[in-house]
Parts: structure tokens; sequence; C-alpha cells
């Protein structure tokens, strides 16, 4: 699995399951990546077509194969409502770079509770073996030491 960084753009839903009864949702997402945990701002009073179009990074290590993406309605005074979520594989991006935004199914109870799109891109940490050569020498590798004697 590679290494490097993952730019992950929430831009929008729709068909979302509306879990207010009196008035519109106020939906968010939270994001994880492993260890790694974002959360959106809130749409308010959007409803189940909430539009976001907020920007994230997650620094990636070996071993992340997926994100998960947790939509929740906010809720003042009583607990968050779960909406759905999705987990998006990071294999095709990991290949690709850079996949467009993409429409994934919104799933809540093994049920379809309507569309997210995101769109990803990748950047794998570029190491070289030069890197390595000129961090060996900044730190008092073997060639400092040689030259002091």
């Amino acid at each position: 699995m590679p290494a490097g960084t993952l730019e992950v753009l929430l831009i929008s839903a729709k068909g979302l399951e509306n879990t207010d009864f009196l008035c519109d949702m106020d939906p968010y997402v939270v994001l994880t990546c492993r260890s790694q945990e974002q959360k959106s701002s809130v749409s308010s009073g959007k409803g189940s077509e909430p539009e976001w179009n907020e920007t994230f990074v997650f620094t990636i290590s070996d071993g992340a194969e997926e994100i998960t993406l947790k939509i929740l309605d906010s809720d003042s005074g009583t607990q968050d409502d779960f909406v759905g979520e999705v987990t998006i594989p990071l294999e095709p991006v990991y290949l690709e770079k850079t996949l467009p935004a993409t429409p994934y199914n919104v799933v809540k109870d093994a049920e379809y509770r309507g569309e997210i799109r995101v769109g990803l891109t990748f950047a794998p940490e570029e190491r070289t073996a030069t890197d390595f050569q000129g961090e060996d020498e900044a730190y008092g590798g073997w060639k400092q030491s040689a030259d002091g004697e």
C-alpha cells in the first residue's frame, strides 16, 4: 500500500432520508480513514439535498484501504441522528491518482438512503535514494564522522 496525502472533496448529497419530522434536517459528514477523523460543517436547513464543497486532507500510511463517510443530522438538545454511510475503497485512487466527483450510494441498515458526491486525489510520498543520502549527512552519518578523523 502506498503512503502519501489523500485529498477528499466533499461536494453534496441528494435523496437522503429526512430524519427530522417537523423541519428539514441539518446534515454533516464525519470522514474516517483508519485512526484519522474529520468533520464537515453542518449544512443547516438543507434537508435531504445538502451541499458542502469542502476539502479534507488525510495523511495515508501503509495499510489504509478505505475511507468511510458517515452522514449525521445535527440535533440541538438530543443525540445526532445517523442518516447513513458510505465506504469508499482507496485502491482506485492510488492507481489513477485522481478520481473526479463521483456519486456513491449512502446505505443504512443495508438499504439505499440516497447518494453523496465525492472527489478524491492522491499524492504519493516521494522518496528517492538521494533523499536518504542527504538525511545521513545532515544527521552526522558515516561520511561526516569519517571526515573529522
